[in-house]
């Protein structure tokens, strides 16, 4: 096979088989497909699309392109989740616990933040000695004992995915629904998932901006799961304002021990007990939803999901007892913004909270970029809530004074109060299975 022919087959809108997608994945990963060759190809997916079938190979070949990890070993049915990315969207934390204490084992690999958006992997760094690397028998072993374990990506894992991300990323073909849908799902089958739950998010604060975008994404990945074999489910939830009130690392691990003990914000709860309730019936503990979520608040209620999470963060490393008293770090510059009158608290944008919260030291700009794990945004009222004038509505936590003032340039624009309540579109918009 010759690339070129490749690149023109699918620039003329034809069907790759699989031999072709696999060869074109396979000698990219090698290094025999050069840089050019494959922008090439990437735009005229970009453009022409893939049939599902085409998406489903080459989710496959991708997948089988570095390590797999084989979890039969431990038995059970393994369910993974994975979001579409958001702002204060620490699902994660909260579904871990919840659904291992319900009796379906949780082996997950997270990733970190980059941008607006916020990482699970980030989110743990707060704790203080907690490991986000283990071995692969570490991390087998311990799921094996707990039934919970949460790391960080295998440097392996899915190795053609990270290099033509990266290659997409410069040649502006990253919202190609075939390749973003093949990213997502690779992960998922390498890791070794047999039932998957994805989150897949839209509005402000989502890499989809409009329900019909993420749709067609949420059924091209459900698509694929069906077609390689994976009971696969996607939730639809909206992200046009952050999920919860902390947004920052630190801020949202508090904000997760506070769920866990059952004094949770109600939209994280209402989007957590949704994909952990679709998880217990992919996991084949409960045969429908509502089971699903009388189930995940029994583990509330009697403690089981709280002593869940504190056992994972002393298995792997971390201060459960300085979570537990609530004595993480976190910055000690803080600052409030206040109502300038009374009234309702009007919609805010998602986006730009996590742009606030990056500039305060929350997020990252690069790969590279340091960030503060003790810095972030609360929101202190959230949009539709009554706020009096001089009440804060939101409150700041910088690195320095330096960015405190520059956070509070920037959020002083994003709060307005109103004598109407904004209307809001419900949190969860469909489910497509």
């Amino acid at each position: 096979m010759r690339m070129v022919d490749l690149i023109e087959k699918k620039r003329e809108g034809e069907i790759l088989s699989k031999g072709e997608i696999g060869f074109i994945i396979e000698s990219y990963v090698q290094g025999i497909i050069p840089e050019y060759q494959m922008s090439a190809w990437a735009m005229a997916v970009y453009f022409r699309g893939m049939s599902l079938e085409e998406t489903a190979d080459l989710t496959m070949a991708m997948a089988q392109s570095g390590d797999q990890l084989d979890l039969s070993s431990l038995g059970g049915r393994f369910v993974d989740k994975h979001s579409t990315g958001g702002v204060g969207d620490k699902t994660t934390l909260l579904l871990g616990p919840m659904v291992a204490a319900c009796g379906v084992p949780v082996a997950k690999m997270s990733g970190r933040g980059l941008g607006h958006t916020g990482g699970t992997i980030d989110k743990l760094s707060a704790v203080p000695g907690f490991r986000v690397e283990l071995t692969r028998e570490e991390f087998l072993a311990q799921v094996k004992k707990i039934g919970l374990s949460v790391i960080a990506q295998s440097g392996n894992l899915v190795p053609a995915d990270k290099k033509l991300y990266a290659l997409r990323d410069v040649t502006a073909t990253v919202s190609s629904v075939p390749l973003i849908a093949s990213s997502v799902m690779s992960k998922k089958i390498a890791a070794g998932a047999q039932g998957i739950i994805l989150d897949v998010k839209y509005g402000s604060g989502a890499f989809m901006k409009t329900l019909d975008e993420a749709r067609v994404l949420a059924k091209t990945m459900v698509g694929i799961g069906n077609q390689l074999g994976r009971q696969t489910i996607a939730v639809l939830s909206n992200m046009n304002q952050p999920l919860g009130r902390a947004v920052g690392n630190s801020l949202e691990i508090l904000e997760v021990a506070d769920a866990l003990q059952g004094k949770g914000p109600e939209d994280l709860m209402e989007v957590s007990l949704e994909l952990g309730a679709w998880m217990l019936v992919a996991g084949q503990v409960v045969t429908n939803v509502e089971a699903g979520k009388e189930k995940l608040r029994a583990s509330l209620t009697n403690g089981a999901a709280w002593n869940k999470f504190l056992s994972f963060l002393m298995e792997q490393g971390g201060d459960a007892q300085t979570v537990a008293d609530r004595h993480l770090m976190v910055a000690a510059w803080n600052l409030p913004i206040l109502a300038q009158e009374s009234g309702y608290v009007q919609a805010f944008d998602a986006h730009k909270i996590g742009i606030l919260a990056m500039t305060l030291g929350a997020g990252r700009v690069t790969k590279e970029s340091p960030i503060d794990l003790g810095t972030g945004v609360m929101l202190v009222k959230k949009a539709g809530e009554w706020a009096e004038a001089g009440e804060p509505i939101l409150q700041l936590y910088g690195s320095s004074q330096a960015t405190l003032a520059e956070g509070l340039q920037f959020a002083n624009r994003l709060v307005s109060v109103g004598s109407q309540a904004p209307d809001l579109p419900p949190l969860i918009e469909e489910v497509i299975q």
